[in-house]
């Protein structure tokens, strides 16, 4: 009998020692805003009108977090307040930097500079819009992944699409070029967990239900 305690006892401590590490993730993508509608590389831009209504109507999905980051971005900052999450601003968070090219629909950028948007899609190094380049991105994110492992509990990050992919291909260790095969929609969740060891992806592109109108 004794015995049988001490295993049990061991068991328990074993238990609660996972649990305490235990973190959970869940990625929300900003509200659709005119450069997800015109297909444009996004400046500093506000959420489409009517789309904070928007928001309104699916925040009561979304689990009580025990952490809200955002992104420095006006698009997320109003995100998080539309959902009504109080939220402290991470900048690790923010989008890519997209330079020159910040603001100007990829079909402008194209038809301007072929070459320097086939090099920028085909090579995750090039950078020729003087930014940030897909590899440098890739890499500030999983280092945000890495450092928040263990923070405990349940944190919410209202982001960009693209921090999102940068998340999944972190967890899933996928290769750079993996990163144009990830769609993320504006609006929706995507949730991940860690047990102080590794990050599992737990459900990609959850999106709550939608009330009748809203945006695609």
């Amino acid at each position: 009998m004794n015995g049988l305690r001490a295993v049990s006892g061991f068991f328990l401590r074993v238990l609660r020692d996972i649990l305490a590490r235990a973190t959970r993730l869940t990625l929300v993508c900003h509200g659709a805003t005119p450069a997800v509608r015109t297909g444009a590389f996004p400046a500093d831009e506000a959420l489409e009108p009517g789309e904070a209504q928007n928001l309104q109507a699916i925040a009561g999905h979304l689990r009580r977090a025990h952490h809200v980051l955002t992104s420095p971005a006006l698009r997320a900052r109003q995100t998080a307040d539309a959902l009504g999450l109080e939220s402290v601003v991470d900048t690790a968070l923010a989008d890519i930097d997209y330079g020159k090219w910040a603001g100007r629909t990829l079909a402008a950028v194209h038809q301007a500079h072929p070459d320097d948007v086939t090099d920028w899609m085909n090579n995750p190094a090039s950078a020729p819009h003087g930014g940030e380049s897909i590899h440098d991105f890739l890499v500030r994110i999983a280092d945000w992944m890495s450092a928040h492992m263990h923070d405990g509990g349940h944190t919410i990050v209202v982001t960009h699409a693209s921090v999102i992919r940068a998340a999944v291909l972190s967890v899933l260790q996928a290769p750079d070029s993996a990163f144009w095969r990830i769609d993320v929609e504006p609006r929706s969740c995507t949730e991940m967990s860690s047990d102080g060891r590794r990050w599992m992806l737990r459900a990609a592109a959850c999106v709550p239900p939608r009330p009748t109108g809203l945006l695609p």
